[in-house]
């Protein structure tokens, strides 16, 4: 094989010398060779991207390894409890018109002792959600459930601040908490509790399911998304023995870890992660099991999709600027070290995404003299080790989870890296703002109660708007008309599917965030525009 590899080398060597020639060409008056600056200033940063994005890449290849390797490795507990703990459930809540009663009606079934159960609901809504809320906590109270309402008139620390100031008054020795657009399951507590038998266990973390998962391909997409999250992600990390975080919600905490870590705090705007890290690093053990699992809905409009995205992103690079330097000087191995550094710099690809989109163009004109053989063995392995390793990652997942019916999935892959390139302008600010420092808000995700293609969302409250955000995407989208042009005009036909699904990642996030909900509202008159209507009868 060396000496096949070695003959194409041969025969390709005249264009690979034109190209190098034409980057550094010889001076005239020293008789050396000196760079070409023009060619340098785009090829060092369009290959110095493609390498990053192809070491995360490989990063997503070890974790599908480490998931593989480890998937066996369920966790058990213990043993059970002679005499059932205290639990304390909170349900921090804001502006959640749609899913509160949905939210309290679940909890309300939840199959724990009355006696050992008490459900904080924590209300820092500023609109009608305030008055259902209390009703119906009220009314649950009544007919015997230990239920209790909360409300703070301010909204200090958004949900971090909401669910410190509820740990002061709770009463349980372990803390579930269950955000508003979840639906807990009655046994969910039971099922969780045996693993603090474990006097070292923090954490028990559930896997999240999809209440509306078929309702839009926006969120079939979202529900693959999310399972490599919790299926390799999760799996791999906390089976192999490193460090994973609490979602925020469908988890249960033990009282004492969050005290001894230091409480929730609000500098970052995933304080789920900031929280679980600090536990980790004073010696806690964290416990996941997909087998305990939450329904939530899935965000249906683009703008809130984007919305929770970003959050997570900036709330991820704020907890990596406030906590690796604790990671790093602490005694913790290499690889937890490692993986902790991967898991909260994952989003810096979003920034390097639009960036490498900008000089794309210019790096195949200054590239234009290079020969297939170069391209395919200089771009190839990267495209595998930062492409192809998200195709792979996500129908793994998918497999795992239906081993029958997993082939489906293959074709929402291309509309899944399209979303994860458009989703790149608006996680790049998001990133930014957090490498910069700016603080923001707490912005939730708006739930409009959609559970089935038959629900509507179009006219209800807490729809976002995209701001400018969309423009630029729809610019980008123009540039790869322009980019998937000029490639075909070269005859780089092998780069052009590529440069499509740019144009469709972007054009796509830039049309759903301005027109989706018009268009979904005037979808929904047509069939009242449309119907005839009643004659009245003659007289």
């Amino acid at each position: 094989m060396s000496h096949l590899y070695l003959a194409i080398l041969v025969a390709n060597a005249n264009p690979l010398v034109r190209y190098v020639r034409h980057i550094f060409h010889k001076d005239p008056f020293q008789g050396i060779y000196v760079p070409n600056a023009f060619d340098l200033t785009i090829l060092i940063p369009y290959f110095t991207i493609l390498v990053i994005l192809s070491v995360y890449g490989l990063h997503r290849y070890y974790l599908t390894y480490l998931f593989l390797k480890s998937r066996r490795n369920l966790p058990k507990p213990l043993k059970e409890f002679a005499q059932l703990p205290r639990v304390t459930v909170q349900l921090p809540i804001f502006n959640e018109r749609y899913v509160v009663e949905r939210l309290l009606e679940a909890a309300s079934r939840l199959d724990y002792p009355r006696e050992l159960l008490e459900i904080q609901v924590l209300d820092d809504s500023t609109d009608e959600t305030r008055l259902v809320a209390s009703r119906l906590v009220s009314e649950y109270a009544r007919a015997g459930c230990p239920m209790s309402y909360h409300y703070r008139t301010n909204r200090e620390g958004f949900k971090a601040g909401a669910l410190a100031e509820g740990l002061k008054k709770a009463t349980g020795e372990f803390i579930a908490i269950f955000d508003a657009d979840f639906v807990p399951p009655p046994a969910i507590l039971r099922e969780m509790i045996p693993y603090f038998t474990d006097p070292k266990v923090a954490v028990v973390q559930g896997r999240w399911t999809w209440i509306n998962r078929p309702y839009s391909n926006l969120t079939e997409v979202e529900a693959i998304l999310l399972d490599g999250h919790f299926v390799i992600e999760h799996a791999g990390r906390n089976f192999s023995g490193r460090f994973f975080n609490f979602n925020g919600t469908a988890g249960m905490w033990r009282r004492a870890a969050i005290e001894d870590a230091g409480g929730w705090e609000h500098d970052t705007l995933t304080e789920d992660t900031d929280l679980s890290y600090r536990a980790q690093l004073k010696g806690w053990k964290f416990i996941y099991d997909p087998r305990i699992t939450c329904p939530s809905e899935l965000p249906v409009e683009m703008n809130a999709f984007k919305t929770q995205q970003a959050r997570w992103a900036k709330g991820l690079i704020q907890v990596a600027r406030k906590i690796l330097p604790v990671v790093w000087r602490s005694e913790q191995p290499l690889y937890i070290k490692l993986e902790a550094t991967f898991h909260l710099t994952a989003n810096i690809a979003y920034p390097l995404m639009v960036l490498f989109s900008v000089i794309l163009l210019p790096a195949m004109i200054v590239r234009f003299y290079q020969g297939w053989f170069q391209m395919l063995y200089l771009d190839l392995p990267l495209f595998l080790a930062s492409t192809c390793s998200v195709s792979s990652f996500y129908l793994v997942a998918q497999r795992h989870l239906a081993p029958r019916g997993w082939w489906r999935a293959i074709r929402f892959i291309p509309f899944l890296m399209a979303t994860g390139i458009g989703l790149a302008v608006t996680n790049s600010k998001a990133v930014l703002e957090a490498l910069f420092g700016r603080p923001s808000e707490f912005v939730r995700t708006p739930k409009f109660r959609v559970e089935s293609g038959e629900d509507n969302w179009e006219r209800k409250k807490y729809l976002r708007r995209g701001g400018w955000i969309p423009a630029v995407e729809l610019c980008l989208a123009a540039y790869f008309v322009y980019t998937s042009a000029y490639s075909v005009e070269a005859e780089n036909y092998l780069t052009t599917p590529f440069l499509l699904l740019f144009f469709l990642g972007y054009s796509y996030m830039g049309m759903m965030s301005l027109l989706q909900t018009p268009l979904r509202r005037l979808w929904s008159t047509l069939p009242t525009l449309l119907r005839p209507r009643a004659v009245e009868p003659a007289t």
